[in-house]
């Protein structure tokens, strides 16, 4: 897939980091459809009758040049009040936690169920791993939404490289993380298992992106850290995820294939593993809870490059809570002291419902200077 038009085009130079005029915009999620309306410039209550097409028309209008997530329905989950019926389940207030027939209530529940489950299937996967299909399957999944969203926006792969994953969304954070601590062994086979997995997969995964013309870039989500730190120590995962981590993305990282890690809450014990592993760069940023912007803009990849940034105007602190001179002026600073090439601007996650139309505004209008002047 060629771009077609500046703002791809833009796009695509941006990921390659060779100097631009502009600075892209990557996509914004808001949450609240009444917003999402007025940035598609539809009447009041569309988005929940065509969402797909109200979701493309905003991204559209507020200039996105960069899609990796497509995300059109996303908002339907929420109200205007936030998430009005959350489903009940491991990490949501679940009375049960009901896998495979069996109760997860300890930390030996789910060793348990790892040995007699997940185990199992995941050796069967690698050894009945189909790698044509899954090039057939990566390919079709990114030129059918790259038809969809249409040529203004670039669509770069999402959720195609594999890693070893904390599996706290099944077993609840609580039954998840002793069994952590009490039974490393088992832990790490685990991170084993599904590194065996993610090896095959992302093979097939270069060799994806390279037959389908796809964008190189490929960020990886997962969320291991909090307000205050790693999930677990990171020492622990130094140990027993680190290096099933690197083994399973060495496929990408030697193809070239540009890797950056969503961040969420404070991940800076992890930033310098993480690139010393292969990755290139982030995307995210809770600067509140001490992820140093600017210190990592700084840092370079392994091979010794600047990094590829996705920087975001904060969804948690300034567009909530600020005034959209205190929008402006992030957004500014994020330019200021983001990397030479490389750098994307967006909101750092999904906007949340009750954001003041005035910031939002501010923001995507900082957006278009950013990207039709550059730094000048």
């Amino acid at each position: 897939m060629s771009p077609t038009t500046p703002t791809a085009q833009l796009a695509l130079d941006t990921i390659y980091q060779k100097p631009t005029r502009g600075i892209p915009s990557w996509l914004i999620n808001p949450m609240e459809h009444s917003i999402i309306e007025r940035l598609a410039g539809v009447p009041e209550g569309e988005y929940a009758q065509k969402p797909r097409e109200v979701y493309r028309a905003m991204q559209i209008n507020v200039g996105t040049c960069l899609m990796d997530q497509w995300i059109p329905e996303n908002p339907l989950s929420m109200g205007i009040r936030g998430y009005e019926e959350a489903s009940r389940e491991a990490t949501t207030g679940a009375t049960e936690i009901m896998v495979d027939g069996m109760v997860i209530d300890s930390p030996e529940a789910v060793v348990e169920h790892m040995e007699r489950f997940v185990f199992p299937k995941l050796i069967a996967a690698v050894r009945d791993f189909d790698e044509d299909a899954r090039i057939r399957q990566i390919v079709e999944q990114e030129c059918a939404v790259q038809e969809e969203i249409g040529p203004t926006m670039l669509k770069s792969p999402y959720d195609v490289i594999l890693f070893p994953r904390f599996d706290y969304a099944t077993y609840g954070y609580v039954n998840y993380f002793s069994a952590y601590a009490l039974y490393p062994d088992v832990m790490e086979k685990s991170f084993s298992l599904q590194a065996d997995l993610a090896v095959r997969n992302n093979r097939a995964a270069v060799k994806a992106i390279a037959e389908g013309n796809l964008p190189p870039l490929v960020r990886l989500d997962h969320d291991m850290a909090d307000s205050r730190g790693t999930l677990v120590r990171i020492d622990s995962l130094d140990r027993i995820w680190f290096p099933h981590f690197a083994r399973s993305i060495e496929p990408a990282a030697k193809a070239g294939i540009k890797m950056i890690w969503h961040c969420d809450g404070n991940l800076m014990e992890m930033v310098p593993r993480l690139l010393d592993c292969g990755l290139v760069g982030f995307q995210g940023f809770q600067y509140e809870d001490g992820m140093d912007y600017e210190r990592i803009c700084k840092m370079k990849t392994r091979d010794g490059s600047s990094l590829i940034i996705i920087a975001g105007v904060s969804v948690t602190q300034t567009l909530p809570m600020g005034k959209p001179a205190d929008v402006k002026r992030e957004i500014d600073w994020l330019v200021e002291h983001g990397p030479q090439t490389g750098l994307f601007l967006g909101a750092s996650s999904s906007i949340a419902p009750g954001v003041p139309w005035e910031n939002i505004k501010t923001m995507v209008e900082g957006f278009a200077y950013y990207r039709g002047k550059g730094r000048q």
